[in-house]
């Protein structure tokens, strides 16, 4: 269900019949995504929306039994993960939309659901995985009383739970296979790294010293076979005279006596992608997952970082995927402009792998859109202000000959990215005759560690410069049309939607924003504790920084935005509150402007429910077709 409440716009004539149903079609196709194979590599589990809510679903590879639906009928299922002996599933669950997740278990046969963690509705449960034990899980659990999340080794039979280690946030990311030691990523945003935890003692020690290559960010940490080793992906310093080469890649940390990390050791990086995620296999190789310029690249490399093989993917960008106990096959979880979120198996070794054929696809993978509703989006670089490159995709409706109403959408973040995924909104917008371009503006990921800095506390005034500089590129290029432009984003990107319109009220006709920041203090006061604590670096402290916090805010510069915009939230948000959007409705009624805030019933930071995502989807596109 959806709320609409109050409005300062006069009604609206609607999208053309055909215009509606295209968007039902676009912004309506079901995904399935987290895959995660039994040990027997006969079957896997993963999450669907195909019901119309994301649930946990267990269907064999060989096609011949449909999927088994195994979480509640009003669970909202995040991840799932498979145990090592096959015996059990463990899933997180987003209660009514909530940030704060529940740890969940149950039996592959679908017998024994029961709650694991997370009962207390101010705490949140993030994932972990499997330890050696059999039916042990450990996750990291944050109280909601402060800052802090504790690493919590818990037994899925029993009930039984033991914190590993505390002090800090800490997100685990591996056990040692005795229990006896933890690696667990900790730090704000832009400065986390791993460490290295004693259970025992409770003492924690930085895998990579902060002076040491990779030493200023890592994550991912893992414990080689054998346990005399760490493994993690770490920003690595850039090279002399390349751009953007300050790139993350493959460290390989030996722990000596006592399990003290020594000198780290660059095994794996390339100058011109980062490392998205890595797996080391029995037989000594990697597999090495890139993001170069937004497209997924997959490689096998010795520990030398010789390459052993590139595997050719049917789709541009991986999520997520799982590894066969043998390492030979991967289960992969693609996605591209015309494919939503799919599962597709690809062979890693022997002859070049083939593509599976989307006619022939697994039990999980529902139909795609219609592909004649869909464009395949173009990479468009251009200069700021300053000089700096910065690039975006840009999705232009089939019949557009010329300079053409333009919707500039922010991604979230802000160190998210735009990629070559699948995007409803901006193929509903494409489907409504406008154009869309996606801008990956500094303080995005993907282009190295410099550039996704470069937005940092004070730096962001700097940062909002490449909003004129997308616009006045997009018109001097002839894809957009003068005085017919749109500002859109989600999180973040709504944010920054909401300065654009506020601090050059002439340069977009139109915004809509979805779980956008309106005032930075009242985020800080309003959010998760330990979201808060994760963001100061981000955007400022909020005390020392309060009066920088309010310059940031467009809430304190409202009476300047003259355009009409749409505020949407989901209305169990806390991740972004959604009083973020219901105080900047109420200023813009008071002060006369033409608004209209649009409520989400049952949503949390990300829109999952396919009648709302429907509806979300379709008055977006009616918003900027009416105002545009």
């Amino acid at each position: 269900m959806t709320d609409v409440l109050h409005s300062t716009v006069p009604s609206r004539a609607g999208l053309p019949t055909g215009v509606r149903l295209a968007i039902a079609e676009i912004a309506g196709a079901p995904g399935t995504w987290c895959p995660t194979l039994a040990p027997t590599g006969d079957r896997v589990a993963y999450v669907s929306d195909r019901s119309g809510l994301p649930r946990l679903e267990v269907a064999t590879l060989d096609q011949q039994t449909p999927p088994a639906v195994l979480s509640g009928p009003a669970e909202e299922v995040v991840s799932v993960a498979w145990s090592p002996d096959g015996a059990w599933l463990a899933y997180l669950v987003s209660p009514g939309g909530s940030i704060c997740a529940q740890l969940w278990a149950v039996r592959p046969d679908g017998s024994d659901r029961h709650l694991v963690a997370g009962e207390d509705p101010r705490a949140t449960v993030f994932a972990g995985g499997w330890t050696a034990a059999p039916g042990h899980y450990v996750c990291s659990i944050a109280s909601g009383e402060g800052p802090d999340a504790d690493v919590v080794l818990v037994d899925v039979v029993s009930g039984a739970r033991r914190t590993l280690a505390s002090g800090g946030f800490l997100s685990v990311t591996a056990v040692a296979a005795d229990e006896r030691t933890v690696l667990a990523r900790r730090g704000p945003r832009g400065h986390r790294h791993v460490v290295l935890v004693d259970v025992a003692t409770g003492v924690q020690r930085r895998v990579l010293p902060l002076g040491a290559p990779g030493g200023q960010a890592s994550e991912d940490g893992r414990f080689a076979p054998d346990g005399a080793a760490v493994y993690l992906r770490a920003g690595l310093p850039g090279v002399p005279g390349v751009p953007r080469s300050d790139r993350t890649g493959l460290v390989r940390v030996p722990l000596g006596e006592g399990r003290v990390p020594g000198p780290g050791e660059v095994l794996i990086s390339r100058p011109d992608a980062d490392l998205d995620a890595y797996a080391v296999r029995a037989d000594g190789t990697v597999l090495c997952v890139w993001n170069a310029d937004g497209v997924t690249e997959l490689e096998v490399r010795d520990l030398t970082g010789e390459l052993r093989s590139a595997v050719p993917l049917p789709q541009p960008v991986m999520p997520g995927w799982s590894l066969s106990a043998d390492g030979s096959t991967l289960l992969a979880e693609l996605t591209g402009p015309g494919c939503p979120r799919s599962l597709w198996p690809v062979p890693l070794d022997g002859p070049a792998p083939q593509a599976p054929r989307p006619a022939v696809p697994l039990p999980s993978i529902p139909r795609p859109p219609d592909p004649h509703l869909l464009v395949t989006p173009q990479r468009l670089r251009y200069p700021a202000a300053d000089g700096t490159e910065l690039d975006g995709w840009l999705y232009t409706p089939r019949e557009a000959t010329g300079p053409n109403r333009t919707v500039v959408s922010f991604h979230g973040g802000p160190e998210g990215q735009e990629r070559p995924d699948f995007s409803p909104v901006a193929q509903s917008l494409v489907a409504a005759g406008l154009t869309v371009f996606a801008p990956n503006v500094r303080g995005s990921g993907g282009h190295g560690r410099a550039f996704m800095a470069a937005d940092d506390l004070g730096s962001r005034e700097e940062s909002f410069a490449d909003v004129v500089a997308t616009v006045d590129h997009l018109v001097a290029a002839g894809i957009a049309e003068p005085g017919r432009l749109g500002a859109h984003g989600w999180s973040y990107g709504g944010y920054l939607a909401l300065v654009a319109l506020t601090r050059w009220p002439d340069l977009f006709a139109a915004g809509a924003t979805l779980a956008g920041m309106s005032d930075l203090r009242t985020f800080f006061a309003g959010t998760e504790p330990w979201m808060a604590a994760a963001s100061v670096t981000e955007y400022g402290d909020p005390v020392a920084d309060r009066e920088l916090l309010a310059a940031l805010s467009p809430m304190t510069a409202l009476d300047r935005l003259t355009s009409p915009v749409l505020l949407a939230h989901g209305d169990r948000d806390t991740n972004v509150p959604v009083l973020e959007s219901v105080q900047a409705h109420q200023e813009l009624t008071a002060l006369g402007a033409p608004a209209e805030l649009l409520l989400l019933r049952g949503e949390g930071h990300t829109v999952v429910g396919r009648d709302n995502q429907l509806h979300l989807a379709e008055r977006v596109a009616e918003w900027f077709d009416r105002w545009l």
